[in-house]
């Protein structure tokens, strides 16, 4: 039976050591039902260990976790037939079907047979996997196979569903489908707690965790944290981006910058005069071409940096 009248989710100090290596360190946050909670950070943040620790395929080290007011370390039984998990691997058997791996997953989870055949055309109408069905899961596409491995995870109707890297590898219009149907989900009432390490995603999160080294920096919705950015933010094409980046972080009036594909952030005080000229001239004394400076709108990358900054780390 569903569980009303908390939280989906009640992390409090949670923490796992491999060894002496810590990769959550006390973090604690809380999820509302029907949020969809991002947890964005680099990999080897901690953001997957968090997962498999909520998800009771990890037992913490210290502190504690509920999931739909289930305890982590306890009712992990009971807890997996509460939530749904789709791994950063797809969890597919590739070969079988799709629908074929959907009525396996059915199983697990205690889906009767009649219950099953209607889970599985609704599936088939939310997600859209028609043309796929009967298509062994091995021959996917990387897109297809995400949908898939979706479908296999919530074929149990869980109110809580872990995503953990999904959309990794795949292109930018599968990309927004996938989050289409996460915002799908969430408007039917499920709760989605989905990590990635791509900014702009996060902004699609009702609210954000942003996690470095195993540590949670901040916590908020993806617009209060653009807010907390001071500074003014440039963009910088030139011949050889990685020495700008050198030659910039010298710079006493820099607070941060750092790569965007090919061309060079930097952040600088609101306050600062003439910055074009400055970073111009900060260039051309490294012998670097510039071919643009321009300011350009914060973003949740920008955000991230200038935490790890201020919180004396330096993820990758």
């Amino acid at each position: 039976m569903p569980r009303d009248g908390g939280p989906a989710i009640e992390v409090n100090a949670l923490t796992k050591r491999f060894g002496d290596f810590v990769a959550v360190d006390h973090i604690s946050f809380t999820i509302d039902r029907g949020e969809v909670f991002g947890f964005l950070g680099p990999n080897g943040a901690g953001k997957s260990t968090t997962i498999r620790m909520l998800s009771g395929l990890l037992l913490p080290s210290e502190g504690s976790a509920t999931v739909d007011g289930l305890d982590v370390g306890t009712e992990t039984a009971t807890l997996r037939t509460r939530i749904g998990y789709m791994p950063q691997l797809f969890s597919l058997y590739p070969d079988l079907t799709t629908r074929e791996n959907l009525e396996f997953y059915g199983g697990l989870y205690g889906v009767g047979d009649d219950a099953i055949v209607r889970r599985i055309e609704e599936l088939t109408q939310t997600i859209g996997l028609q043309s796929v069905l009967d298509q062994l899961t091995g021959t996917l596409s990387t897109g297809w196979r995400q949908r898939a491995a979706l479908a296999c995870a919530i074929v149990h109707e869980p109110p809580i569903v872990f995503l953990d890297e999904p959309t990794s590898g795949v292109d930018q219009q599968a990309r927004q489908q996938f989050w289409d149907l996460i915002a799908d989900l969430a408007a039917g009432g499920t709760t989605v707690l989905v990590t990635t390490h791509l900014m702009e995603e996060a902004e699609r999160c009702t609210r954000l965790g942003m996690i470095s080294r195993g540590s949670l920096i901040a916590l908020d919705t993806p617009r209060a944290l653009l807010e907390t950015l001071e500074g003014l933010v440039f963009v910088v094409d030139v011949d050889e981006p990685l020495a700008g980046v050198r030659a910039l972080s010298e710079r006493s009036f820099v607070r941060d910058v750092g790569l965007s594909g090919t061309r060079i952030r930097v952040r600088v005080a609101e306050d600062l005069s003439d910055v074009r000229a400055r970073l111009g001239q900060a260039l051309a004394t490294a012998g670097i071409a510039v071919r643009e400076i321009r300011p350009t709108r914060p973003s949740l990358e920008d955000v991230f940096v200038a935490l790890v900054g201020d919180a004396g780390g330096e993820d990758q």
